[in-house]
């Protein structure tokens, strides 16, 4: 059997969704984003925090909303109206969207033999300068034996048409990253500026097991496929979508033996070059789903 239980720490709360056996855990920060702040399965963390590196830092596991990655100086212009998001990365850029530090509130929850769900929600209703929109976020975590899945659903509750793209900030850890690996289809790939910035999109093949060694990785690759694999000395993964259209964000911070994985709709500065940007129109939604499914090696 499957439950999820309510916890709280201080001021934060939590939802930890276990088996019985608990050979699969996962928990949840209702505070920060409703990220997923832990993930372990037989004993093997494929998630867990790591000390000196701090969320407000990491961003560990955020969803990204409206925009993944980075806006150029926060500027944009949609529909011949510009606009202007507060720059939260050293006063440069506006990174990561405007969700990742919101609180997020438990709609329903889902106990079963096989697997056990929980959704929540975080509801805008006070528009800013920089999104001046109003719009509701429900995620669902559903956790298996050997897998779970985040569901995103957004929806528009404005009367206006807004720009967006989506993405997911997960660090996957690794007992050692050098003898780690990823496989993918690619044979494009975003050439960033100095402040990783989209500049252009370049041709490159990448070769069908891309070996971390020793990169120092902050790059976004335009997917031909939706599925991506990470194996490590004790374990692999395999991290599907139900998007035909995907970008692959990869970062490896120095000094941690962690990388995060980003699977996300559109890329660094996705609001000016258009590159995986959508529109969401009042009244509609869009809704997109990532599985991570884990095996022993």
């Amino acid at each position: 059997m499957y439950k999820v239980e309510e916890v709280i720490e201080n001021t934060s709360s939590f939802l930890e969704l276990k088996n019985n056996n608990n050979t699969a855990n996962a928990r949840i920060s209702l505070n920060e984003g409703g990220r997923l702040q832990e993930l372990k399965f037989k004993d093997v963390f494929l998630i867990k925090d790591q000390p000196n590196f701090d969320y407000k830092v990491s961003y560990a596991s955020s969803i990204l909303f409206p925009f993944a990655s980075r806006i150029q100086e926060g500027k944009y212009v949609f529909e011949e109206k510009e606009y202007q998001f507060y720059l939260n990365e050293t006063g440069k850029n506006a990174l990561h969207g405007l969700v990742y530090n919101q609180k997020f509130e438990l709609i329903s929850k889902e106990e079963n033999t096989n697997f056990c769900a929980v959704t929540i929600a975080y509801k805008e209703t006070k528009v800013i300068d920089g999104f001046p929109y109003t719009y509701e976020m429900y995620a669902t975590y559903t956790l298996f034996e050997n897998d779970i899945s985040l569901s995103i659903k957004i929806k528009n509750t404005d009367a206006k048409t807004f720009p967006f793209t989506l993405g997911w900030h997960p660090y996957f850890l690794s007992d050692d990253i050098s003898k780690s690996a990823l496989s993918f289809k690619s044979d494009q790939k975003i050439e960033f500026d100095e402040s990783l910035i989209t500049k252009k999109v370049i041709d490159h093949k990448t070769e069908e097991e891309f070996k971390i060694e020793d990169k120092q990785l902050d790059d976004c690759f335009i997917l031909n496929s939706d599925i991506v694999g990470f194996k490590t000395p004790s374990y692999q993964i395999e991290i599907t979508t139900d998007q035909i259209e995907n970008y692959l964000q990869l970062y490896t911070p120095k000094g941690f033996s962690i990388i995060a994985i980003e699977p996300m709709t559109g890329v660094s500065n996705s609001f000016n070059n258009k590159i995986g940007l959508q529109v969401l129109n009042p009244n509609e939604s869009y809704s997109v789903t990532w599985n991570v499914k884990f095996n022993n090696n």
